[in-house]
C-alpha cells in the first residue's frame, strides 16, 4: 500500500461483464474492419476498371486524331492541286448533306 492507495480487484461478476462487453465490441469492430476491407477492395477494382476504360478512350482519340490528320492532309493536298473544283464539289456535297439532315430532323 502506498500513501493511502489501496488496490482492490473488481468483483468477478463485474469483471466478466466488462470482459463480455469487450468481446462484443471486439466482434463489432472486427465486422466493421471486414466491411471496410471489402469496400476498399471494391473501390480498387472499380478504379482499375475505370483506368482501363480511360486508356481505351485515349487510344480511340489518338486513332481518330491520326485519321483526321491524315484526312486533312489529303484535303489540303487536293486544294493545292490543279483541280480546285474538287473542293467546290466537297463543299456542295457537305451543304446538301446538312440540308437533308436539317429537313429530316425538322420533320420528326
Amino acid at each position: 500500500m502506498r500513501r493511502g492507495y489501496h488496490y482492490s480487484p473488481l468483483p468477478t461478476d463485474v469483471a466478466s461483464g466488462i470482459e463480455n462487453e469487450n468481446d462484443e465490441m471486439t466482434e463489432e469492430l472486427r465486422g466493421k474492419i471486414h466491411a471496410l476491407k471489402s469496400l476498399t477492395i471494391d473501390i480498387g477494382n472499380e478504379v482499375k476498371h475505370q483506368d482501363r476504360l480511360l486508356r481505351d478512350i485515349d487510344d480511340d482519340f489518338e486513332k481518330t486524331g491520326g485519321f483526321l490528320g491524315h484526312t486533312m492532309s489529303r484535303v489540303l493536298r487536293l486544294s493545292k492541286g490543279r483541280h480546285n473544283y474538287y473542293i467546290c464539289y466537297l463543299m456542295l456535297f457537305a451543304c446538301v448533306v446538312f440540308f437533308i439532315l436539317y429537313v429530316v430532323i425538322k420533320l420528326k
